[in-house]
């Protein structure tokens, strides 16, 4: 191309930042501006923190537009004003309405981290994982006013082996997004990556995850528990409650194996030896490899054991 895109880029998770960071790079893109959430209070004494693209934009040296709601009158004039020929939306989390939709010359893209229609909604990587899918992708989107339900320009699969945690997931989809992200702009602008509409018929939804889904139920079958562990990974973790020095504490699963050949009743501890911990599911069992025991910092199972002896027998669960 003769000429640079010109992208106003809207993003604020994890995954957004590789993407952001080639955008700078760039010699093709003549990116106006960057825009994310407002700082949040997180930790204990709820001290505002900015959003990863936030901190990225900051440690860069470059200037990101805090927005309190995009949709609002100022932002809308300020961004005309700017009139760019695409705004690139990953990971934002503020919905964008029809006037903002129909702003950019071209279009606003979004960045979506499943294979669509498959994964609409909040949680792709986590569904991705929980549901034992053999792939995944990134799509780029046309946006409009529904649900990850716009045409598709492009599309790019990322093959799973079955081991990934959610952190690591989504750090690859970044990377993969950002890999491709300069050549299917061009390919917008250039009207060689003609967006087709998604197969309806074939579309599912996710929702956004809540703390309480990461509650294990021992009932479940075992390889299910596993994803789960990996998929609510950092958060919002996957735990269980047993009863140790005469009360009842949390610990946190992060890393555990799936044991074909042992069985018993659901939540029963059938090992607690410095071998090894495990413990029955509703189908097979479940070695617990690491551990985050209530106000500790992760150690591994059998270190757990070590100052907290369990019974051969007992039934741990969330009661």
């Amino acid at each position: 191309m003769d000429k640079k895109v010109k992208v106003y880029f809207l993003g604020s998770g994890k995954i957004a930042v590789p993407v952001l960071n080639r955008l700078v790079w760039s010699d093709r893109i003549e990116l106006l501006g960057i825009g994310t959430q407002l700082d949040r209070p997180a930790g204990r004494n709820k001290k505002l923190h900015p959003t990863p693209v936030g901190e990225f934009a900051h440690a860069s040296g470059l200037q990101a537009d805090k927005i309190p709601s995009v949709n609002a009158e100022d932002f809308l004039d300020y961004l005309r004003w700017l009139s760019p020929d695409l705004i690139v939306v990953i990971s934002f989390g503020q919905i964008l309405k029809q006037p903002l939709l129909e702003l950019p010359e071209i279009s606003c893209v979004n960045i979506h981290a499943s294979l669509l229609p498959r994964y609409r909604g909040a949680s792709p990587i986590a569904a991705a994982i929980v549901n034992h899918d053999t792939s995944t992708g990134v799509c780029f989107m046309e946006m409009d006013r529904g649900l990850d339900t716009g045409r598709v320009y492009c599309s790019f699969e990322h093959l799973l082996s079955g081991s990934e945690r959610a952190d690591w997931l989504e750090e690859a989809l970044g990377r993969l997004a950002a890999d491709k992200i300069v050549d299917v702009l061009e390919g917008i602008i250039e009207e060689e990556n003609a967006p087709v509409a998604q197969d309806v018929t074939l579309a599912s939804v996710t929702k956004k995850i809540h703390k309480g889904d990461g509650i294990i139920d021992w009932n479940q079958p075992a390889a299910d528990i596993e994803s789960r562990i990996r998929g609510y990974y950092p958060w919002p973790g996957t735990a269980f409650a047993l009863r140790a020095h005469n009360r009842k504490i949390t610990v946190r699963v992060t890393s555990a194996s799936v044991h074909a050949l042992m069985s018993g009743k659901p939540g029963e501890v059938l090992q607690a030896d410095k071998k090894g911990w495990i413990i029955a599911c509703g189908a097979n069992a479940l070695e617990l490899l690491t551990v985050v025991p209530q106000d500790k910092k992760e150690m591994r199972g059998i270190d757990f054991l070590n100052g907290c002896h369990l019974d051969k027998g007992i039934i741990v669960g969330m009661e």
